[in-house]
């Protein structure tokens, strides 16, 4: 069945469907995930519009996210679905081929700035050695049909193709517009089957990434028993991965692996945050990091916490590291990487 997308106004204890405007908008729904692609639930980059391939065809939007893998987006229109998911195929087998060089000439015609520092304005951290080691494929549609659905689960789901389709419902009422989303399937779900074809498997522990700034410090970490991360929800976001019980080694930019240890409490505001070894929050704690607590009124912006109990912790001096070991731009992702493992498991003595 086709995925729809229904919208109801409450008048009092009364529920007004509202009928779905058959309006084609998708040349404005272009234009606005262009200028913000937060729109598709994505913390990505788009460094290219129309990008023109080898074959003759153009990319509707282009886009690369924080690991450095691009994003093929295209927008349905009125093709049918073979014809849209053979297009987005085509493309990706043209974008596969880019090079750094490519890329950074796609990013300096469309942004006017070089990949690298629009990567790290746009993300706040630099950009990856290594671009374009992977990329997706994203079909965007005002609305989609039995054919489009079957294709593109087959392709993720039998194949392992890192491909999804997001639609939007546009309404229009009382001289309002609104804009409503949907996606096919989890998008993470999607990317992390894809992944599986050539990774290894997951070894049970998370990797977070805790540097430091105005706003972290790792001995604060350690003291007070928690790792954060915030000053938007693309930061923030992805702490929501932990749970309770979940094991983390704890890894900072450039210097090595600091820390060991058990989650406790799950991801919360900074301002919601109590550290029970002191029976206080932590917003009236005495914390090196001079920023902490910026934005904590706005669960948008602030710091969100994890409580964690660290088993085994080291100093900056002593962070345990060795040539080839794993490190992300992620705040948070699965620790995959066999060699680091072993070795993070003989240095923190973890049975």
């Amino acid at each position: 069945m086709p995925l729809q997308m229904n919208l109801w106004k409450v008048s009092g204890d009364d529920l007004e469907e509202i009928e779905a405007s058959q309006l084609d908008f998708e040349q404005r729904l272009e234009e606005w995930i262009a200028k913000n692609p937060s729109l598709l639930g994505l913390d990505v980059l788009i460094i290219g519009k129309q990008v023109p391939t080898e074959y003759g065809g153009r990319i509707d939007l282009l886009a690369i996210d924080r690991q450095g893998d691009l994003v093929v987006i295209e927008l349905k229109r009125s093709r049918t679905p073979r014809e849209v998911v053979a297009q987005v195929l085509d493309y990706a087998t043209w974008v596969t081929r880019l090079t750094y060089q490519e890329i950074d000439a796609l990013a300096s015609d469309w942004l006017g700035s070089s990949i690298a520092v629009a990567f790290a304005s746009h993300f706040d951290q630099s950009v990856p050695d290594t671009l374009n080691s992977s990329h997706s494929m994203l079909i965007v549609a005002s609305e989609l049909d039995d054919a489009s659905e079957r294709i593109v689960q087959y392709l993720a789901t039998e194949h392992q193709v890192n491909i999804n389709a997001v639609f939007f419902s546009f309404f229009a009422v009382e001289g309002q517009e609104f804009l409503g989303r949907a996606w096919l399937m989890d998008p993470e779900n999607v990317q992390e089957h894809a992944e599986s074809r050539k990774q290894a498997p997951w070894s049970g522990y998370w990797f977070v990434n805790i540097g430091e700034g105005l706003h972290r410090n790792w001995d604060d970490n350690r003291r007070y028993g928690y790792i954060s991360a915030g000053q938007g929800t693309r930061y923030s976001r992805a702490l929501q991965h932990l749970d309770v019980g979940d094991y983390v080694f704890a890894y900072m930019k450039g210097i090595g692996y600091v820390g060991f240890g058990e989650v406790v409490k799950t991801a919360v505001p900074i301002a919601e945050f109590v550290v029970d070894s002191q029976d206080r929050p932590l917003r009236e704690l005495d914390l090196i990091a001079p920023q902490t607590h910026e934005n904590s009124d706005n669960v948008d912006l602030s710091e969100w916490v994890v409580g964690v109990n660290w088993i085994k912790a080291f100093s900056r001096e002593e962070a345990k590291t060795f040539k080839g070991v794993f490190a992300n731009q992620n705040i948070v992702c699965k620790l995959r990487h066999r060699a680091t493992v072993d070795f993070l498991k003989a240095e923190f003595e973890v049975e």
